[in-house]
């Protein structure tokens, strides 16, 4: 009797002995065997677009009754990162060519970079300190600010309109976000010429805005309030560069291009308002260059004065309703040589309706009016404008 109780014992034993090795050894074997690696993760690719399209209807003498349909541009924007604190920017202006070469290759439907741009995030401070250098195709010092008020998709904003200088240009630019969501500075050194053509002279342009938001942690109307003040310092090559035959040598020092500005803004979904002064100050030359003809430098000093309002007129009635409509008035006027030179206004007055939240319309009247001698029609249009943006 003892002996088969001993082998009962001896077999539960080793019953229990197994069970607990082989779950031991099959986790041995596992941690000998080294863990696959895991795949590269692929960076993701951020791609959105614009598109600005529209019928107009002209009503001014010599146009009459003149209309079309027209896709005014559509922006094509991809991000991606470039590593922990880098990205890279693209965005393709897909524009209608309209280049008089007499080729018609030139003409009809190209794209071209608006930006492009290396980003560097040197300092995120949430809503602390942040600064940000870019290198490429980037945003001048003051437009795109401007745009971030006023609808583009139914004009350019007057410093762009009246050629003070493009949207976008080749160069360095640095953005300083202020602490507390204060404001911020952004400074620019550029090519030039704008984002529209190649580098033309030796010469760069420097630039810098400054935008204080005071109110930017209350509540109400006033948390968007902002202001901002802006300089930009440029110079152009001379017509004499080069020099030339029969000229009394090459000119090598720039053209003054100078241009400086003030905007204010308050940006609310039911008000938005915006006005702003800007000078420019440039440099021109008379004469030949030649003994006879001797090279004269004159300057000119412009001035521009724009204000614009977008309304939602039921939402500031009713604030909890979330009404589609608004109305949206523009009023420019540039003076092109503050002593007597010409004048030009703009006009812009019409309604807009958000069809969805990406997808709106607006009929508008826009009339230019030229004033003092100034070149070009007098014209008046009726426009039904389309923006979506994807």
């Amino acid at each position: 009797m003892p002996r088969p109780a001993t082998r009962r014992i001896s077999l539960a034993r080793i019953t229990a002995t197994v069970a607990l090795a082989i779950p031991l050894a099959l986790a041995g074997a596992f941690a000998q065997t080294p863990a696959a690696p895991e795949p590269a993760k692929t960076p993701q690719l951020d791609f959105s677009g614009v598109l600005y399209a529209n019928w107009n209807y002209r009503l001014d003498r010599g146009a009459r009754a003149q209309n079309r349909f027209d896709v005014e541009r559509a922006y094509l924007t991809f991000r991606m990162p470039a590593g922990e604190r880098a990205s890279v920017r693209i965005t393709a202006d897909v524009f209608q060519n309209t280049s008089a070469a007499g080729d018609a290759f030139y003409r009809g439907w190209a794209f071209r970079a608006k930006y492009a741009y290396l980003q560097y995030d040197a300092l995120r401070g949430g809503t602390g300190l942040s600064a940000t250098a870019r290198l490429g195709m980037l945003q001048t010092v003051v437009i795109e600010h401007v745009e971030s008020f006023w609808p583009r998709w139914l004009s350019r904003t007057a410093v762009e309109l009246n050629g003070f200088f493009q949207s976008a240009d080749l160069g360095l630019g640095a953005h300083v976000g202020l602490p507390g969501k204060r404001g911020e500075i952004y400074a620019t050194v550029t090519n030039g010429p704008g984002y529209t053509s190649r580098e033309t002279d030796r010469f760069k342009d420097a630039a810098v805005r400054l935008t204080v938001t005071p109110f930017a942690n209350e509540s109400g109307f006033l948390q968007s309030a902002a202001l901002s003040v802006w300089g930009y310092k440029g110079a152009l090559a001379s017509r004499f560069v080069s020099g030339g035959a029969g000229q009394a040598g090459p000119v090598g020092e720039g053209l003054q291009r100078d241009r400086w500005g003030v905007f204010a803004g308050l940006k609310d979904r039911r008000l938005t308002l915006g006005a702003e002064l800007a000078k420019r100050i440039d440099a021109g030359e008379l004469g030949d260059n030649t003994t006879t003809s001797p090279r004269v430098v004159i300057d000119s000093t412009s001035t521009l004065v724009s204000a614009f309002a977008v309304i939602r007129p039921l939402e500031i009635i009713a604030p909890a309703t979330r009404s589609p409509l608004a109305a949206v008035v523009r009023y420019d006027r540039a003076r092109f040589n503050d002593e007597a030179g010409p004048a030009q206004r703009l006009i812009i007055a019409g309604l807009i309706w958000d069809l969805t939240s990406r997808l709106s319309m607006a009929v508008d009247y826009q009339q230019s009016l030229p004033r003092d001698g100034a070149p070009g029609p007098d014209t008046k249009t009726w426009f039904t404008h389309f923006v979506a943006a994807f």
